[in-house]
């Protein structure tokens, strides 16, 4: 089963930065990109794998080829957003998770 929860109000979002949501126990990196007049979210998992600690969230968003990228900032390996792998090492990768902005609110597809 899987619903959308509420995890916090847009304006607790830092546009093209992250923040770190404890939603259901776990750290959730939630990203506000801004391009143009458009604002997209991305929900992430907050630990890295590589450098084993949860630090996503303050790492740096950028962009290769056409991938929307967050760079850890332990090691900075660059995680894509949209589908978690790590650019640099096809064998790590971080939880993804379906993420929306509805009447003001971020919400997060939670499956159980």
């Amino acid at each position: 089963m899987s619903d959308w929860i509420k995890v916090c109000d847009v304006q607790d979002l830092v546009s093209n930065s992250g923040v770190c949501a404890l939603v259901r126990g776990k750290q959730i990196a939630l990203f506000s990109v801004q391009q143009a007049a458009n604002q997209q979210v991305y929900a992430i998992s907050n630990w890295d794998p590589i450098g084993k600690a949860n630090v996503l969230s303050r790492g740096v968003l950028g962009s290769i080829g056409e991938n929307t990228v967050v760079a850890s900032p332990l090691y900075k390996q660059h995680f894509c957003l949209r589908t978690g792998l790590c650019l640099e090492d096809a064998d790590q990768q971080v939880q993804v998770y379906r993420a929306r902005i509805e009447n003001n609110h971020v919400q997060l597809q939670w499956v159980d």
